[in-house]
């Protein structure tokens, strides 16, 4: 196995054994449980948890794989905190959400050669990339991974 290839295989497994934490957590919390605060005066399970489906939701334009589908829910769960939107989803509707747009990423990231993991993502231009290579799509499964790894590791104070 060549560098390129170790170093592809070793960002999606840190990515699957993150997911399949996340997922492990979430399926052990009650609905009751993901509409409680991490901490007093803090985010909700709910609200964390479609953060991070609407970041990753938002990685399939940023990788190139395909539109965005619940740009509708940016207001819910990106621009504005949480219980400052009155319409949330249900805590069922949050759930499949995430599941939805993870099985839409695994589904892509298991199609994309090694090649195609050290092409640019779209917030970068080609003048940019040319000076700046590892502004790549590889590089962004690497801080999403960490990014979700923060908030799951929030959620998981719901169960002290």
């Amino acid at each position: 196995m060549e560098a390129k290839q170790v170093m592809v295989k070793s960002v999606l497994d840190a990515w699957n054994a993150r997911m399949e934490a996340a997922n492990k957590l979430l399926d052990s919390f009650s609905d009751d449980d993901l509409l409680k605060e991490v901490a007093p005066g803090r985010n909700r399970g709910i609200y964390l948890v479609g953060h991070l489906a609407l970041v990753h939701d938002r990685m399939l334009p940023l990788l190139n794989l395909e539109e965005q589908t619940y740009a509708h829910l940016e207001d819910t769960f990106l621009n504005k905190p949480d219980k400052s939107v009155s319409d949330m989803p249900s805590v069922k509707e949050v759930r499949a959400i995430w599941k939805e747009v993870n099985e839409k990423l695994a589904k892509h990231f298991a199609s994309l050669s090694t090649d195609e993991w050290f092409q640019k993502h779209s917030a970068v231009s080609a003048e940019d990339f040319m000076k700046e290579p590892h502004r790549n799509r590889l590089n962004v499964v690497i801080g999403r991974t960490n990014h979700m790894q923060y908030h799951i590791g929030q959620v998981a104070l719901i169960k002290k």
